[in-house]
């Protein structure tokens, strides 16, 4: 008796389908988040010129020629209109531009008020990051949906690098010469809209991944244990800062927004005034507590021994710091003189910190003090928000956030033309479990880089399992 055995039929597009699925799941999870960062990145690239014609009356004076009234007149100013603690002063960054001045409220608020520097007249004020580019760029990070924000934008940016990825490998041509860099039929119909969404795709993904992984830094899990690794093995913070001067508990982040290198950057400590060193132990405690935290009230002219925001200023101006940099003004007897400085140009990017007594260069930190992951990644967040290379990449940044939106929207138009009438949409799978298995496996791999995008890849894959458990979809592609 002899046997006869039928081999199994392989489906030749098995893996485009499994593909395919994962891609829609994808697109399905994150393109309204990535239409929306598209929109509000669109309008933050312009955040300056915007804001000083939305708040013209406050960043915006008229230069008198004359000499600029000294720093101390200017917070003195808005000492007489708030009862509040002066904590930062920003100098202006252009001749017509106005001094900024941030205070903490009694009611805990913190204000920024604007001072014309010609004449010390207080212009108003507005909460801190409340202005038209600080709005949208907590739009942009999604920052008013509280403490799940970061949360959601490490999500969204690993399912696009998800998508980019599964997108380029359904784009790749396998013979058809339509709908690669061509786009065919009309308005009327699917086809067009596929074509559409996979020529933009292919053109605009390469950027898309470059700004999902430059907007990883900001993210909860992934960006903020990168950060502390690479701060304590010296890959992002400079080198040696936490043996060479003693340091206290004081951040740099408490009083100003400093660069994602200098997130976890301690401030360094003041020398004791000599009055200060003859001074009874019993005063230790305190000192102690203002070192901690202490009050935010800055010295406004030299007490006790202090050079005064005056003299720091005029330091600082004269180490040559970029126009529009702040100071932080001295919390407790131990505290410093910090002034910091992000310009567009990276080689600008600059914090420096005085001791307060003697006025001494306690430490000056540049870009070229980060390690080498530290440079990488403040790169890449330079670019990413529109500032190296000036004009050119604003501009690049501007088209590729119109051709993301159209690739969102193209995607949208695509899949309500597809989808059956009551259902989802969900692409077939295809007959050979094994070609699911496979694509999800590879998916998991990154899954373990970026764990909470790992955890939500999980979660859809059990979901879908159970769904089309026990049932076969159709083969139709």
């Amino acid at each position: 008796m002899q046997s006869s055995s039928t081999a199994p039929v392989v489906e030749p597009l098995r893996f485009y389908r499994a593909v395919w699925r994962w891609h829609f799941y994808a697109g399905l999870f994150v393109l309204p988040f990535i239409a929306w960062l598209a929109l509000t990145g669109a309008v933050y690239l312009y955040q300056k010129p915007i804001d000083r014609w939305v708040h013209a009356g406050l960043k915006v004076v008229q230069p008198t020629g004359a000499a600029a009234v000294l720093p101390s007149a200017n917070i003195a100013a808005v000492q007489g209109a708030t009862a509040g603690d002066v904590f930062r002063y920003t100098t202006p960054e252009r001749a017509d531009g106005s001094v900024e001045i941030g205070v903490i409220e009694k009611d805990g608020r913190r204000q920024v008020y604007y001072v014309d520097p010609g004449t010390s007249r207080v212009l108003g004020h507005l909460p801190e990051k409340g202005t038209f580019s600080g709005v949208v760029r907590r739009l942009h990070s999604l920052d008013l949906l509280g403490r799940y924000a970061s949360a959601l934008i490490e999500i969204a940016a690993g399912w696009a690098i998800l998508l980019v990825v599964t997108g380029v490998y359904l784009w790749w041509p396998r013979g058809q010469k339509g709908g690669v860099t061509t786009v065919r039929g009309r308005p009327g119909q699917r086809l067009f809209w596929r074509d559409l969404h996979a020529v933009t795709g292919v053109w605009v993904g390469l950027v898309l991944l470059f700004l999902a992984v430059t907007g990883m830094p900001w993210s909860v899990v992934w960006g903020n244990q990168v950060n502390a690794w690479a701060n304590g093995h010296d890959y992002g913070y400079p080198s040696g800062v936490r043996v060479d001067v003693p340091m206290s508990h004081q951040r740099l982040a408490d009083t100003t927004t400093p660069t994602w290198s200098m997130q976890q950057a301690q401030l360094p400590l003041s020398a004791r005034a000599p009055a200060q060193q003859a001074a009874p132990s019993n005063h230790e405690g305190h000192e102690g507590h203002e070192e901690h935290g202490g009050s935010m009230r800055g010295d406004l002219a030299p007490q006790a021994g202090t050079i005064g925001i005056d003299a720091a200023v005029q330091i600082f101006a004269c180490l040559g710091l970029a126009p529009g940099y702040s100071i932080s003004l001295p919390r407790g007897a131990m505290g410093v003189y910090t002034a910091s400085v992000y310009p567009e140009t990276l080689d600008q990017q600059r914090v420096v910190h005085l001791d307060q007594y003697s006025g001494k260069v306690l430490l000056d930190m540049t870009y070229a003090d980060y390690g080498l992951l530290g440079r990488s990644l403040e790169w890449g967040i330079n670019v990413h928000l529109g500032q190296e290379y000036g004009t050119a990449n604003r501009l690049f940044l501007l088209a590729a956030c119109v051709a993301i939106f159209v690739l969102c929207a193209s995607g949208a138009v695509m899949w309500w033309k597809r989808r059956p009438q009551g259902g989802l949409g969900v692409p077939p799978l295809p007959r050979q479990g094994r070609s699911v298995a496979v694509v999800f496996a590879l998916l998991c791999i990154g899954g373990l880089l970026f764990p909470l995008v790992g955890a939500t890849l999980l979660l859809v894959g059990v979901l879908d399992a159970l769904a089309t458990r026990g049932w076969r979809t159709s083969p139709a592609r």
